[in-house]
């Protein structure tokens, strides 16, 4: 900053009063504002008698979503959708992420709320807090719940199983196993770029149905399986390729080190185990959405964080693989190869 420059407050107040823009996209998830608009554009009266809005809102409401740069309008006061909305904000699209977003809604949004309380005495802050019942295990029992939850971690998850499926050296692979793969994006990815290779995602059984639901939807049933399972307490299934996507971040210390463990014993010597997630860059300065999840995981998990680079290579060389390099995904994600 250079002397000539003033000092404002706004964006301090852009930040502190972020939730509000946060709010109004859950929102408009909800009222599925965006899945209207997928197909055709409507003008204000039209939408907003469609997704239910107040005569009082929908002006400032929809043009909110303009000034956000998730609606477009256009001169005749017809609003569509931007294109990453089109493309990941639309329930009947296989790309949809707003099952994370409805989840975000419902469960996160509230439970940010306790954020200090979480700071103050390291404890979670989610349902096994404040209502004593586990979140997966009354999630699974609601079928549309649920599927609209895997589907929204799976279309987070698509972009990222992409970017790593393009990154691997894949060459004399055979079988690669998704270990808490949840729908199997990753997986899918590579053997829809490798038809020579199969897959299997191992996963807690209530993941079944969905699962079964997207690898056929695919075309990938022949050659992507399913293995329930836990990874703390079942063997894991054979393959020469292992990954973990988004995983280690729910554990502690103790716990991660255990699986990875685990799984460099199960892999065959020259086997790879593929870690990522969004590691806090080494200098722990810049991936603000590392930090951000990483609070997540303070709030949400009993153990769970982030953690860096350097930490991720540490923990796994300990376990005993010869050769690790990390590589940059897309969004602050990184993935770090071990190879046994």
């Amino acid at each position: 900053m250079t002397v000539d420059e003033p000092i404002t407050p706004e964006p301090i107040l852009q930040l502190g009063l972020g939730f509000m823009a946060s709010k109004t996209l859950l929102s408009a998830v909800e009222l599925q504002v965006f899945t209207v608009l997928a197909a055709g554009g409507r003008d204000r009266d039209s939408l907003a008698g469609a997704v239910g809005l107040h005569p009082r809102s929908s002006a400032d409401f929809l043009d909110a979503l303009v000034s956000l740069g998730l609606l477009n309008r256009d001169d005749d006061g017809v609003y569509h959708n931007s294109p990453s909305a089109d493309v990941f904000l639309d329930r009947a699209k296989p790309s949809y992420v707003g099952g994370i977003l409805e989840m975000a809604d419902t469960r996160l949004f509230g439970f940010w709320d306790h954020l200090t309380d979480a700071l103050r005495t390291g404890v979670q802050q989610n349902e096994v807090t404040h209502t004593g019942a586990p979140f997966f295990a009354t999630l699974s029992q609601d079928p549309v719940a649920w599927r609209n939850f895997l589907n929204g971690m799976n279309g987070v998850s698509t972009p990222l199983a992409g970017a790593l499926a393009a990154d691997f050296d894949w060459t004399g692979r055979r079988h690669v196993a998704d270990l808490g793969g949840a729908l199997g994006a990753v997986p899918a990815a590579v053997l829809r770029s490798h038809p020579e290779m199969t897959g299997t995602v191992f996963e807690l059984p209530p993941v079944r149905q969905v699962f079964d639901e997207y690898v056929a939807a695919h075309g990938l049933s022949d050659r992507l399986s399913f293995h329930g399972g836990d990874f703390f307490s079942d063997p894991l299934p054979a393959a020469d390729v292992y990954v973990m996507g988004q995983i280690l971040h729910d554990w502690n210390l103790e716990q991660r080190r255990f699986l990875l463990r685990k799984a460099y014993d199960a892999l065959p010597d020259g086997g790879t185990l593929i870690v990522y997630d969004a590691m806090i860059d080494d200098d722990r300065r810049r991936n603000t959405y590392g930090f951000m999840l990483s609070l997540n995981m303070l709030i949400d998990t009993e153990g769970g964080s982030e953690y860096t680079v350097a930490d991720a290579t540490r923990w796994l060389t300990e376990a005993g693989f010869a050769k690790t390099s990390a590589r940059p995904l897309i969004g602050g994600y990184t993935a770090v190869y071990a190879t046994k």
